[in-house]
C-alpha cells in the first residue's frame, strides 16, 4: 500500500497552503526562467476595480498582488491596457505606449511593474502587431492622405475588384465574422480604396513590409522594456506576414485538417519568422533578457508551432493544442507527446494553456460529452448537455496534470476558482464584437471574460471596493458567491485550495518544471508518467478506480481516494516514490 499520509506541510485534495515565498529575481538574472514558470493571466477589465465605476483596471491589480504572490507563481500576463477606443476590449489599439485612463495612469503602471518585482512576480506586457484602432493617428493620416501615400503603405490598402472598384480586393473574411475589407471614402468624398482588417472593421491590419511599422514596435518594445516590462504576449503571432499578391482563400479552412500542408494566405506564413528574429535579438539586449511568448493558432500541426520557438526567435508559445485535446486519455498522451517531440527538436520547452480570454472556460468544457467535436467557443458547447459537477472534477484533475508536465504553464484568472462559463449572459448586455459581426447567431466570448468574485455574499463579490454604485462590466451569477477567494481560502476540497498546495509543491519540487517525463505501464484510460528525481504523476480518465502504486507518499490528489485506497475515475494525484 502507498502512503497515504500528506507530507508535512502539504495537504490532501488541497488543503490550504501557506504563503509561498517570494522569489528574489535578483538570484539569477539570466537564468532562463520562463522555461518552468507558471504565469497567471490577468485580464485587466475584469480583474479587480480600484476605482468603483464597475471596470477592473491597475490599482485593482495592485490591491490584489499579494494575493498572486501568495499564490505561488511566477508572473503576469496583463491583457492591453493601452488608450483605446475599446471596440475589442482594448485590442484595438490607439496609443501603443500610453495607458487608457480608464485603467490608470502610466505612473500607476510604472509603480505596479516595480511592486511586482518586489514580491518576486515578472510582469509581461499585450503587444497588438497585427492591427491597430482605426482611431490611431497613423490610420487618421492614412485616410486624409488618400490614395498611395506614404501614409497608407503602413497598413493593406488596395482597390476594389470590378469596373468601379466596388467589390473587395479579395475573398478574405473577419474572424469576427463578415468580409475582412472596408471601403473608405476617399479626402475628395468618393468610394476608393478599400483596407483589411482580419478582426474588426475598427482594427485596420499594419504592413510589416513598412519600415515604418518595424521601427514603431521596436520603438515601443524599449519603451516598455526600459520600465522594466519582462516580456511580451504576442497576439495574432501567426498572422502578420501575408502572401504576395494577396490571393483568394477560395476553399481553404484554419486550421487545415491536421497533416495537411496547406499555404494559407494569411495564416502562419515564412514571413512572419524574420520578423521575430529580429525582436528576440533584441530582448536578448538586455542584461535581464527580455521574453515573449506567441499566441499561434496553428492547431494540429505542433512542429509548425515549433518553428516560432527556434533558439533565435521567440521564447515560448501557447500549446493550443492541448486545450482543445478532449478528455480522452488516448488523445491526451498523444498531444503530449507530440508537443514534447516537437519542441524538445528546436531545443525549446513547451508552454502548456487550459484557458484563456478567448476560449470557453474549461469547467463548462469538460462538462459536456468529450470527443464529439472540437469545444472551443460557448457556440460549440450550448446545444451538448452539461454535467458540471463532472466537468469541476476533470477541471481539477487536469490542472494537476498541466503542472506536472515539462515546461511551463499559464493559469487564466478564475481558473484557479474553478469558475465556469457564464451562458447566459442577456443579449442587451454582451460585448464582444463578434455578436454583432456575427448578426447576432454567436454570443461570442464575453462568458469568459465575468470579472471575478473576491468576497461576499452577493454582487459584485469584492470586485468593486465598498460603497461602489456602478455595477460590474459584466453581470456576475448568483451562484458564485461559493466560489469567491473569501469562500474558498482555507476550504481543504477547494479549487483554489488546490491551486495553491500544486503550486507550492512545484515550486519547492526540482522533478518539475523543465525536463523530462517517462511514460509508465498504466491501464487503458490512465495516463501515468514519472519525473525525477521520483516523482509520479497518474490521472485516471477510465470509468473504474485505478490502484495507487505501493511504496509511494502522496503529494497531493484532486479529489479523494476510493474507501480501498484507489484513484477514483476523472481524478489526479501527485507522488513521490
Amino acid at each position: 500500500m502507498p502512503d497515504l499520509e500528506p507530507r508535512t506541510g502539504e495537504l490532501l485534495a488541497g488543503g490550504a497552503a501557506p504563503a509561498a515565498s517570494p522569489h528574489p529575481l535578483a538570484r539569477d538574472a539570466r537564468r532562463r526562467w520562463w522555461r518552468s514558470a507558471v504565469i497567471y493571466q490577468i485580464y485587466i477589465r475584469s480583474f479587480a476595480d480600484g476605482n468603483g465605476d464597475g471596470v477592473g483596471d491597475i490599482a485593482g491589480i495592485r490591491s490584489r498582488l499579494g494575493y498572486l504572490a501568495s499564490l505561488g507563481i511566477d508572473a503576469l500576463w496583463i491583457n492591453p491596457w493601452y488608450p483605446s477606443p475599446m471596440k475589442d476590449a482594448g485590442y484595438d489599439v490607439a496609443d501603443l505606449r500610453g495607458i487608457d485612463p480608464r485603467f490608470g495612469t502610466l505612473a500607476e503602471a510604472t509603480a505596479m511593474i516595480a511592486e511586482a518585482h518586489e514580491l518576486g512576480l515578472r510582469v509581461l506586457l499585450d503587444l497588438v502587431p497585427n492591427h491597430l484602432s482605426s482611431e490611431h493617428p497613423w490610420f487618421q493620416a492614412a485616410l486624409a492622405a488618400g490614395h498611395g501615400s506614404e501614409e497608407r503603405a503602413r497598413f493593406i490598402f488596395r482597390p476594389g475588384r470590378g469596373t468601379d472598384g466596388s467589390e473587395p480586393p479579395n475573398d478574405w473574411q473577419s474572424t469576427f465574422g463578415g468580409p475582412a475589407w472596408t471601403r473608405v471614402t476617399e479626402p475628395d468624398g468618393v468610394p476608393g480604396d478599400w483596407y483589411l482588417h482580419l478582426f474588426a472593421p475598427e482594427q485596420p491590419d499594419l504592413d510589416w513590409s513598412s519600415p515604418d511599422v518595424r521601427a514603431e514596435f521596436e520603438r515601443t518594445m524599449r519603451f516598455w522594456f526600459d520600465r522594466g516590462v519582462d516580456g511580451f504576449r504576442i497576439d495574432v503571432a501567426h498572422g502578420l506576414a501575408k502572401a504576395n499578391g494577396l490571393p483568394d482563400v477560395g476553399s481553404l479552412t484554419w486550421p487545415p485538417t491536421p497533416g495537411d500542408p496547406v499555404e494559407h494566405p494569411h495564416w502562419d506564413l515564412d514571413g512572419v519568422h524574420e520578423i521575430y528574429r529580429g525582436w528576440r535579438a533584441l530582448a536578448d539586449s538586455y542584461a535581464d533578457p527580455r521574453v515573449f511568448v506567441a499566441e499561434a493558432w496553428v492547431i494540429g500541426r505542433p512542429e509548425r508551432l515549433a518553428r516560432y520557438v527556434r533558439a533565435d526567435e521567440l521564447h515560448t508559445a501557447f500549446n493550443f493544442d492541448f486545450l482543445f485535446t478532449p478528455w480522452l486519455a488516448a488523445d491526451l498522451r498523444s498531444t503530449i507527446d507530440d508537443a514534447i517531440a516537437a519542441h524538445e527538436a528546436v531545443g525549446a520547452a513547451p508552454t502548456w494553456v487550459l484557458s484563456n480570454h478567448d476560449v470557453a472556460r474549461e469547467v463548462s468544457r469538460y462538462a459536456r460529452p468529450q470527443g464529439v467535436r472540437r469545444l472551443r467557443h460557448l457556440s460549440d458547447l450550448l446545444d451538448l448537455p452539461a454535467d458540471f459537477h463532472l466537468g469541476m472534477r476533470r477541471a481539477r484533475a487536469a490542472a494537476l496534470l498541466m503542472l506536472a508536465l515539462p515546461g511551463s504553464a499559464y493559469v487564466y484568472q478564475g481558473e484557479e476558482l474553478g469558475l465556469p462559463e457564464v451562458e447566459d449572459i442577456p443579449d442587451e448586455l454582451l460585448r464582444d464584437p463578434t455578436w454583432e459581426q456575427s448578426g447576432r447567431k454567436d454570443r461570442g466570448r464575453d462568458g469568459a471574460r465575468v470579472p471575478l468574485p473576491w468576497s461576499g455574499e452577493q454582487p459584485p463579490y469584492g470586485f468593486s471596493p465598498a460603497g461602489a454604485t456602478a455595477a460590474p462590466w459584466l453581470p456576475q451569477p448568483g451562484s458564485w458567491r461559493e466560489l469567491s477567494v473569501e469562500a474558498q481560502t482555507g476550504r481543504v476540497r477547494s479549487m483554489l485550495e488546490l491551486y495553491r498546495a500544486a503550486l507550492r509543491i512545484r515550486r519547492r519540487n526540482p522533478a518539475l518544471g523543465d525536463g523530462r517525463l517517462s511514460w509508465l505501464p498504466s491501464p487503458d484510460g490512465v495516463l501515468s508518467f514519472a519525473r525525477e528525481p521520483h516523482f509520479t504523476c497518474i490521472v485516471n480518465l477510465g470509468a473504474d478506480p485505478v490502484p495507487v502504486p505501493p511504496a509511494s507518499r502522496m503529494l497531493l490528489c484532486s479529489g479523494a481516494l476510493t474507501s480501498a485506497a484507489e484513484l477514483p475515475s476523472d481524478t489526479a494525484i501527485w507522488l513521490e516514490r
